[in-house]
């Protein structure tokens, strides 16, 4: 578990979810990715917007970043050991 400024604690699983939410995963894309549920991956972003104090999905990866000083897209290609490209134009 990740713990920053002493309040705030991520698990691994949740340092993922910010990664994918960072990436641009829906919770479908994310439950796929994670092989949980939708409304499990869901949950995890709920989590994360509480604990990171904001109001929408979309805004968790800055919080996390102001919370931690990491680039959650740095993370994912350690993290998941790929890039994720399928934002990339063709």
């Amino acid at each position: 578990m990740l713990s920053v400024g002493g309040d705030i604690r991520f698990t691994e699983r949740q340092r993922q979810v910010v990664q994918l939410i960072a990436a641009g995963c829906s919770n479908l894309e994310i439950a796929e990715r994670l092989s949980v549920s939708p409304r499990t991956a869901k949950a995890h972003s709920d989590v994360l917007r509480v604990k990171l104090g904001v109001s929408r999905r979309r805004q968790i990866p800055a919080a996390y970043r102001a919370a931690t000083g990491e680039d959650p897209l740095q993370s994912l290609e350690a993290g998941f050991g790929v890039r994720d490209d399928s934002r990339t134009p063709i």
